[in-house]
């Protein structure tokens, strides 16, 4: 481990994200017709094959750089440059185009199919994309790796101005290769060499406490619901009184998923509404008959990093008195994307509606706040203390 002075760099996460943003407008108006692609593409976005728009100021520094620009011209990567130009011009961060590899990549990591890493949750943090907490018997905590770490460098390469996504594909490879992480704490840059290993990650697990049942759910993927279905229908025969549902640093994932989830608690009942420009207004409903743990006395942990799916379940809980949310206020993002698969094998996700809590309530930028705040900070992680369980298991 290498310890050096670290100097905060001045370049922001904003303005990376502006340089890609003009990057992208580069590519709509170099080497395509952007008219043409345009009508051709537009069914995928839900538009009809006409569109009143004035396309002729791009048209005109196309051809102004067709027949000037002094180099080649890569049509294949102007017509994706186009297609991410156009979704990026909307302004949401949800609303993404993916191409062929992204796609891919996007399935794989919300199936759970990471490949071999280093064990380490991250996410945005203040600006930086840091550490959210080390997985046990991973590299990462067995090198030195700590909660709150900002993740500074990959194989000396600067990574600090990227996405947490960007990061993640750049830690992955293959198992038994070497990747040095630099990270910056407290001023400092320290770097950790470490040997990628196979990284375990299910999207649901339970422990138990003596009659307490603890019900970890780190993403909401196709079979979710189903595991923790099987889970419950023990919970009987073991004598469970009270069940501790942590969903923190999760994400989100398939709604569908949350609904399996929600079924256990609420038997036919409306567990969120979406309101869609498009599509109109609509409410999901959880299953029938599936409601084992209606009656069982349930606690669910939530922090910053619960999102989405996380918050359609707490939030719904938390509205009918299913549920005492113990925690930190969680991210906040209440809006729903649908996948529209395009030509070549690449994906369009897009915001197609705002959801609600079954009390109408909205969450999109306001997140769920518990009914008991709780705080674990970075000290509490990396020293393995967890006041927010302790206070759950005390309720």
């Amino acid at each position: 481990m290498n310890k050096r002075k670290w100097e905060e760099k001045k370049v922001s996460l904003g303005s990376a994200i502006v340089l890609s943003v003009a990057l992208a407008i580069v590519g709509v108006v170099v080497g395509v017709n952007f008219r043409s692609w345009f009508l051709g593409y537009a069914p995928f976005f839900g538009i009809n094959g006409t569109t009143n728009g004035d396309w002729s100021e791009l048209n005109e520094v196309y051809n102004k750089l067709a027949s000037s620009y002094n180099g080649e011209i890569d049509f294949a990567a102007a017509v994706e440059g186009a297609k991410k130009g156009l979704v990026e011009s909307l302004g949401d961060v949800y609303t993404v185009y993916m191409d062929r590899e992204e796609t891919s990549d996007f399935y794989d990591d919300l199936h759970g199919n990471v490949g071999s890493g280093i064990g380490v949750e991250m996410g945005l943090r203040d600006g930086y994309v840091r550490v959210l907490r080390t997985l046990p018997d991973n590299p990462a905590r067995e090198a030195g790796i700590l909660a709150g770490d900002i993740i500074y460098k990959v194989n000396g390469e600067e990574v600090y101005d990227l996405s947490t996504d960007e990061i993640s594909k750049k830690v992955r490879g293959e198992t038994g290769s070497e990747v040095t992480v630099t990270v910056v704490r407290d001023g400092e840059e320290l770097d950790f060499t470490m040997k990628r290993e196979a990284i375990n990650n299910v999207s649901a697990y339970v422990e138990y406490k003596g009659s307490t049942a603890i019900v970890t759910v780190t993403r909401f993927d196709n079979d979710t619901g189903i595991k923790v279905q099987g889970f419950a229908k023990e919970f009987k025969d073991k004598g469970i009184s009270k069940v501790i549902l942590d969903l923190r640093g999760n994400g989100g994932g398939y709604v569908s998923a949350a609904e399996d989830l929600l079924s256990l608690w609420l038997d036919g009942e409306k567990i969120l509404i979406q309101k869609s420009k498009h599509f109109g207004n609509s409410s999901n409903t959880s299953s029938s008959g599936k409601a084992i743990l209606s009656d069982m006395k349930t606690i669910v942990l939530v922090n910053g990093s619960s999102a989405s799916a996380s918050e359609i379940v707490a939030g719904a809980l938390q509205d009918y008195g299913k549920a005492t949310i113990v925690g930190e206020k969680t991210y906040g993002k209440g809006v729903v994307q649908n996948l529209y698969d395009l030509s070549g094998g690449t994906v369009l996700k897009v915001t197609t509606a705002e959801w609600y809590t079954p009390n109408d309530r909205s969450i999109n930028g306001e997140g769920i706040t518990p009914d008991i705040e709780v705080e674990r900070t970075y000290e509490d992680i990396n020293a393995m203390r967890d006041p927010q369980l302790d206070r759950a298991c005390e309720l």
